[in-house]
């Protein structure tokens, strides 16, 4: 019997996690009879898992016994992701893939996926601009009425914890010596990170993760958006996953990175800035090109 395959990106996120590498090992350990369990469940002829894969789940190309071609994406339950099969099913494959099937069940959460023909990712299909494009175009897609059905989060409450968790790192890296963020653009991002969700004018449904990375080549439709963390709150908040993967044109220019998002999807250019320089200032504990673009967006 074949070794167990298993995605080269997950077994290093998991080696180098500090705060849940014990549980997350812990589970890695008991993910082959998990995978055997689910296959059995949803009668299923599995392929290797896609490499290097993604950093939590182990996600593999498959077959139904009526011979269609699927996907199984098992994952190490995390509250990011607790309502990623509530928001595919909100959306029912408009612009997203679809969902044929969920499960969770103690630590893991497993979704049964359409699969993307020929599933190149936006990253490596076209240049930046164009990538630009097409990720404005699927958030406005994607923008709908939160459905009464589902019991989505507010946005507000990712953020606090965002600024909690900065907080925390900040002081640290600062006893520590070293070369972090001005401490009065440090206040200035975390009280617009804490503020921004409760003034928005509307109320969506958000993708949150959506990048460059997190968008496939399909048949059913030219793109597809995967690996969503559905949230409910303002749309200006959902660019910044795709602005945040392009570290040299956010060192470059992020005012007029943030001008140019904010003319292709129809928002607030003013707004989406200070969103973006929320998101710099929280996540640039130890990392230099989010310091200075988020001294170069400082209101």
């Amino acid at each position: 019997m074949p070794a167990f395959e298993l995605p080269e990106d997950l077994v290093r996120d998991i080696r180098d996690d500090t705060d849940h590498g014990l549980e997350r090992r812990a589970w890695l350990a008991g993910l082959p009879a998990v995978v055997d369990d689910l296959a059995g469940r949803w009668s299923l002829r599995l392929g290797s898992p896609f490499q290097p894969g993604g950093a939590a789940s182990w996600v593999a190309p498959a077959r139904t016994a009526a011979g269609d071609r699927v996907v199984l994406k098992v994952g190490w339950w995390h509250d990011e992701a607790a309502h990623e099969a509530d928001g595919l099913r909100a959306w029912d494959g408009a612009g997203t893939v679809r969902l044929l099937g969920s499960l969770v069940t103690g630590g893991t959460s497993a979704l049964l996926l359409e699969a993307c023909d020929p599933g190149t990712p936006l990253a490596q299909a076209r240049p930046p601009d164009e990538q630009d494009i097409v990720v404005a175009g699927l958030l406005r897609r994607l923008w709908i009425d939160p459905p009464a059905a589902f019991p989505f989060r507010p946005l507000s409450e990712m953020c606090d914890r965002w600024a909690a968790e900065f907080e925390r790192k900040y002081a640290e890296a600062t006893e520590r010596g070293g070369r972090e963020l001005e401490p009065g653009l440090a206040r200035a991002g975390l009280a617009l990170l804490r503020e921004l969700p409760g003034t928005a004018r509307d109320a969506v449904l958000l993708a949150t993760d959506l990048h460059h990375g997190n968008v496939l080549a399909a048949a059913r439709e030219p793109w597809l958006v995967i690996d969503p963390k559905p949230y409910t709150g303002d749309p200006a908040y959902d660019p910044l996953q795709h602005m945040l993967n392009f570290p040299g044109r956010l060192a470059a220019d992020p005012a007029g990175f943030a001008r140019r998002m904010a003319g292709l999807t129809g928002l607030d250019a003013g707004r989406l800035r200070l969103w973006l320089f929320a998101r710099c200032v929280q996540e640039s504990v130890g990392v230099p090109h989010l310091q200075a673009a988020a001294a170069q967006l400082a209101p």
